[in-house]
Order: C-alpha cells, then sequence, then structure tokens
C-alpha cells in the first residue's frame, strides 16, 4: 500500500465540526487532508448559536473575538398578538459573566460566517480545505484506512491512519460502515432561509402565532449581515414555494401583513425535523463526529456547538495516539460524547415540544456549561475528593496575577494544545518538565498567585492538591502531592513519557 500517497488524518467533510478537527490536528504538527465534496463553501446561515462553552473553546482556537466580531448577540424576542401588539423578551435569562464562566450569552453568527472565520484559523496555521474533492469508497485493515477519493483530476487512493466522518446527517461514511443510525422523525416538516427583507425592524426576532404549528412563522435579523432568516413549519406533504415570491406570499398568508417583503434569497432548505443518534462512534481506525453521528432540531442551538465539541475532544486524543499514547485512550471517545449527544437530543426535542405549545425561552441546559465526563476511564482522582472541583469537571477560568505582576486568567495558562497541571502550596513538588505539558504553581512563592481567591472559590484546592488539566479544559487527574507516581503512570498512558535524562556527569 505504500505507493499511494500517505497521511495520517482524512477527515472528509469540512462543515464546522471538520474545520474544528483540522484546526486541532494542525496546531499538533499532526499530518491530515480536509476534504470536502461540495465546489465551494457551505452558503447558509443553518447553525447560527454560538453557545457559551464552546465559546470558551473558540477562545483556546484562537478565534473567538474574530467570531464576536463578524456575528452579534441575539437580539430580543418578539413575540406578535393576533390583534397586533407585541411582547418583547430576553430570549436567553440575563447572567452576569463569573470569573469561573466567563462566556454567559449565546452568540448568534450564521454558520456560513463561522466556518469562514475557521478557515482563516486554519489557513494561517498552514492548510486549507480541499473542495470538490469526495470520498468514494473506503477499506481498513489493522493499521489504516485505505480510501478512495474523486477530485478535479480524476480518481486516486490515499493511505490515512485514521478516517473522520464529518461529513453530515448524510453520511457516507456512516452509510458505509452500515451503521445503525436510529431515532425518528419527529413530524415537523420546516423551511429556512436567509432571505433580503423589508417591513420589519433589524432590533428583534419576530415571532408570529407561536404554538400554532399551522401557522407560525419566525423572522430573524442574522447578526454580521444585512439578511434576514425566515423560520416556518409547513405541511408534511406540502411543496414548499422556497422564492422570495413564495416566502413573501406566506408570511403575508400567517401573519396578514403585505408590507412585509422578501426581495430576493441567498440560500434556503426544506427539510423534516429528526432526532437520531449513530448506534457507534467508532469503528477501528473509522470514527464520526458531529451530524454523521447525531442529528438534532434545531430548537436550542444545540447541533454546531455539539459538533464542535466532539471534533475538540476527539482532536487531542488522535493525536496522543499517534505520538504514543495506549489505543484506550481513543476508545474514550465515544465512551465520552455519545452520552452527551443522547441527552443533547432529549433537550432540544423537549425545547421542540415546548415551543409547540408556547414558544420558548432557553434556561442554563443550553449553555452546555454544565457537560462533564465523570464516569469517562480518563478522569481518576487520588484519592476521591467529596468537594470543590472533581475529576471529569469542565476546568474553570479564574483571573489571576502571574508572579511578575501582571493580571492574567487560567484560561490564557490553558489555550494551546498542552495539558496543565496545577500544583497548590505544595512546595518543590517534583515532576519533571516533559514535551506537551505545562506547569504552574499557585501560592506565595508561585508563579501564579491566587490574587483575588478566583482559584480557592472555583477549585477548592488544599494545601498539596494538585490537578491535571487536559487539552481540552476537563479535569483529568485530581491528586495530593505525594501521588507522584500514580500521576506518572497516567501520564505515560496519555504518551506524555518524560524525556530521557542526560547522561550522568
Amino acid at each position: 500500500m505504500t505507493n499511494h500517497p500517505m497521511t495520517d488524518v482524512l477527515i472528509c467533510g469540512a462543515g464546522a465540526a471538520g474545520l474544528t478537527l483540522a484546526i486541532e490536528l494542525a496546531r499538533r504538527g499532526v499530518s491530515f487532508r480536509l476534504i470536502e465534496k461540495m465546489a465551494e463553501p457551505f452558503p447558509g446561515s443553518r447553525g447560527k448559536g454560538v453557545q457559551p462553552r464552546t465559546q470558551e473553546i473558540f477562545e483556546d482556537l484562537g478565534i473567538l473575538d474574530r467570531t464576536m466580531a463578524a456575528g452579534g448577540l441575539y437580539p430580543r424576542q418578539r413575540v406578535y398578538r393576533d390583534d397586533g401588539s407585541h411582547l418583547d423578551s430576553d430570549m436567553a435569562e440575563q447572567i452576569d459573566p463569573t470569573p469561573a464562566e466567563p462566556y454567559h450569552l449565546p452568540l448568534m453568527i450564521p454558520q456560513f460566517l463561522t466556518e469562514r472565520t475557521m478557515r482563516q484559523r486554519l489557513n494561517e496555521l498552514g492548510h486549507q480545505v480541499e473542495f470538490a474533492c469526495e470520498l468514494i469508497g473506503f477499506e481498513q485493515d489493522g493499521s489504516g484506512v485505505s480510501a478512495r477519493l474523486a477530485g478535479p483530476s480524476g480518481e486516486t487512493t490515499l493511505y490515512a491512519r485514521y478516517l473522520i466522518g464529518a461529513d453530515g446527517g448524510r453520511s457516507f461514511v456512516r452509510k458505509t460502515l452500515g451503521m445503525d443510525f436510529s431515532g425518528k422523525t419527529l413530524g415537523v416538516h420546516a423551511l429556512v432561509a436567509d432571505v433580503v427583507l423589508t417591513g420589519l425592524e433589524r432590533d428583534a426576532w419576530h415571532q408570529f402565532n407561536s404554538g400554532d404549528m399551522d401557522r407560525m412563522v419566525a423572522i430573524c435579523p442574522l447578526a454580521g449581515t444585512d439578511l434576514f432568516q425566515i423560520q416556518a413549519p409547513i405541511p408534511p406533504n406540502a411543496q414548499a414555494d422556497l422564492s422570495a415570491e413564495g416566502l413573501t406570499a406566506l408570511v403575508a398568508d400567517r401573519t396578514g401583513r403585505t408590507d412585509i417583503i422578501a426581495h430576493s434569497v441567498s440560500w434556503s432548505s426544506d427539510y423534516q425535523m429528526n432526532a437520531r443518534l449513530a448506534e457507534r462512534y467508532r469503528v477501528g481506525r473509522v470514527f464520526l463526529i458531529g451530524d454523521a453521528a447525531h442529528v438534532h432540531p434545531p430548537t436550542g442551538g444545540q447541533g454546531l456547538n455539539t459538533s464542535v465539541q466532539d471534533a475538540y475532544n476527539l482532536g487531542w486524543k488522535l493525536a496522543a495516539a499517534l505520538k504514543g499514547a495506549r489505543e484506550d485512550v481513543l476508545d474514550s471517545y465515544e465512551t465520552e460524547r455519545r452520552p452527551v449527544a443522547e441527552a443533547v437530543l432529549g433537550l432540544s426535542t423537549r425545547l421542540l415540544d415546548a415551543q409547540k405549545q408556547s414558544g420558548m425561552r432557553r434556561g442554563r441546559e443550553v449553555l452546555q456549561l454544565d457537560i462533564g465526563y465523570p464516569d469517562s476511564p480518563l478522569s481518576k482522582e487520588l484519592p476521591e475528593r467529596k468537594d470543590g472541583i472533581r475529576a471529569g469537571d469542565r476546568a474553570p477560568d479564574a483571573r489571576i496575577r502571574g508572579a511578575a505582576g501582571q493580571p492574567s486568567r487560567l484560561f490564557q495558562l490553558f489555550q494551546g494544545p498542552h495539558w496543565t497541571l496545577l500544583i497548590h502550596e505544595a512546595g518543590d513538588t517534583l515532576i519533571e518538565p516533559r514535551p506537551g505539558l505545562h506547569i504552574h504553581h499557585i501560592g506565595s512563592r508561585g508563579d501564579v498567585i491566587d490574587a483575588w481567591g478566583h482559584i480557592r472559590d472555583a477549585y477548592g484546592l488544599a494545601p498539596g492538591e494538585c490537578v491535571l488539566i487536559r487539552p481540552d479544559g476537563y479535569v483529568g487527574v485530581t491528586f495530593d502531592a505525594e501521588r507522584i507516581a500514580e500521576l506518572e503512570s497516567y501520564l505515560a498512558r496519555m504518551g506524555l513519557a518524560q524525556l530521557e535524562q542526560e547522561a550522568k556527569q
């Protein structure tokens, strides 16, 4: 097989999940190809909500400020009554940020702008998407995957150590594996369209006939563009007219207003709402991420976020496996992420039911800040903790001061592809530096000063307690300083072995 071109990872599909994974591999120096069968980037607004946990990931990837600049916050929701009056309310609970949770409001940005920002970051890292390149077949053995690709210059075969299916709800990779994609069609046929529109202000998400699945229509200004997004359920077997004239007629019919006019349509789709989950996320050297593994109704703005987090979970594990980590590190991807998708599918479906009744208001559960992996084989406590931070938790942020006097944040220490070890008031706890591990001492003689008590509040560490933070911002291990030997075996399992000691003089 060696006469074919080779790479470590072939990523099939350059949506949000595939792009996140590519950025993660690029900043770790892993060789990969990112292919996309469409000839040009996806043009629509589909997944337009970026939740706070995903904003934290975007900060780590170096794209949060650019994403925020390209989008904006959600407008208020304006619900029109039958008499023409309306009531304004906030879409999400208004929660102030805290030192532990620096982002608290969902960001609105149409998906095509999010993906553009990701592609720009990927380009900075020296890589790009190969458009108009399609996976048409693959076979795997114990050491890799032989993939057949069709592109502008004909058919080629590529040999990769791993294949990632990031190729959406109709995933060719999943179908080729013969994988069950069970779940249900939710009995809602809907249209979504990005339009240039007059007759409504851009200061609100306009909602007409809330709760009436025959007459409902929602029209939302798309932050970062001059477009509005129209969403509406339509009868199960109806043929949707997605032209500007057809959409104008639908809006007039449902609102009784003839002054709301769609002038042009930049993207549109009609679809059946589904809730489906792949039976497995891994078969040998092939993995599924994003919509290839789970599809959601759009309620609650969860789909794109769950997809980005799949990729963020898998990226560092693939890099670790390629550098010698134990193979079961890769098994933890499905163990950790499949239950999350299961829970999110339940949440999105419940929110859809609520919307059918009365309109929607989103609570803390949509922010994704409470997702964790306490039952993961990668989560260890030496010894078990009763309170404070636990293994598997999201590692909180905290405002800190460096020993040289400048303010900083824990998230700035975590940023990058490395693991982070926080050693709290443990004096000369000796753990040797090594590639891929950053060590920080917290305390009066440490390099990190807990000047405002935010680490104490968020982590609850006693003197001598230490926390090992994974590259994806979750707590891997909590341990007492005298348990260094057990920590060393954990690090070796993750592919973080000590450097060979220099020959003694």
